[in-house]
């Protein structure tokens, strides 16, 4: 890491520390390399009385240089099956689409990234998204699975159950 870490990694820097100094329950975050303050590992806890309940979900954080302008991008390493995350792992919340007016109309402004947001702030909206009873499926990432919530919505619980003793069971490998 060069001498003097520029503003965005220093604010980076900073939200590391408070969460390790303050963890918050559900999930915890670190360094995936502790000389690259840009690019976190995280594992979230699944929410109790969830379809997640027991799930151990790795994903990881990769921020912009221009964070906190930019937001950072999540992608989930843990195989997931839901409406909101593309086949990649990759994760489409309001919260991570850049600033602005949405072309589509399905967002506002509002709900869209801010700059006050943090590390927190973006994994606790991912709990939420997790929390839902039924996922939102206004403009899916995962077709397919928005399909089978609204066709097969037993069908869609036990594959996403499935993924999720699949994640404790590699969590204790």
């Amino acid at each position: 890491m060069s001498s003097s870490p520029s503003g965005n990694a220093l604010l980076l820097q900073r939200q590391l520390k408070e969460l390790r100094k303050h963890p918050v329950e559900g999930f915890s975050a670190g360094l995936k390399d502790e000389s690259n303050l840009y690019h976190w590992e995280i594992m979230i806890i699944g929410p109790a009385d969830t379809l997640y309940e027991g799930g151990f979900l790795r994903a990881e954080l990769i921020f912009p240089p221009e964070y906190p302008l930019l937001p950072p991008e999540l992608k989930f390493n843990t195989p997931m099956w839901h409406p909101n995350v593309y086949a990649d792992g990759k994760l489409c919340i309001s919260i991570l689409h850049a600033p602005g007016v949405d072309q589509y109309g399905f967002e506002d402004a509002s709900e869209r990234w801010l700059p006050v947001h943090t590390v927190e702030s973006i994994l606790v909206s991912v709990i939420s998204l997790l929390s839902a009873d039924v996922p939102n499926l206004d403009s899916p990432a995962n077709v397919d699975a928005a399909k089978q919530v609204r066709e097969d919505f037993a069908g869609y619980k036990k594959k996403v159950r499935r993924l999720v003793r699949q994640s404790a069971e590699e969590a204790y490998d």
